[in-house]
């Protein structure tokens, strides 16, 4: 499992905008091959600032299959013109634990 993790810097006054276009987006990245979920939340100390979290089987499910999609400019088109500057993408794998446990800080929903 990979996960993608990038914080959304939107355009200050542009919020209520921004969350009505994620709503109506992130059924585009659900129904993409490899999605396992997402988690989207907003700063408490810069309330322009969202973090996106989503859950992949592979990075090439993100990088290849969903960047390379006829549908990723549907996803572009309704959300890149909020971001000034333009975000950074960084992608995860989990670290095994001592006793081969997981630190798990929250379940995801399909």
């Amino acid at each position: 499992m990979i996960l993608e993790h990038a914080v959304l810097p939107v355009v200050p006054g542009r919020e209520e905008e921004f969350e009505a276009a994620f709503s109506e987006a992130r059924s585009i990245i659900a129904s993409m091959p490899g999605f396992r979920g997402l988690a989207l939340r907003r700063s408490l100390e810069t309330p322009s600032h969202y973090l996106l979290l989503v859950e992949w089987d592979t990075l090439e499910d993100h990088t290849v299959g969903f960047r390379g999609s006829p549908d990723y400019q549907r996803w572009r088109a309704l959300l890149h013109r909020f971001y000034e500057p333009f975000p950074e993408v960084e992608h995860y794998v989990d670290v095994p634990l001592s006793a081969g446990g997981r630190v798990e800080p929250w379940t995801t929903t399909p």
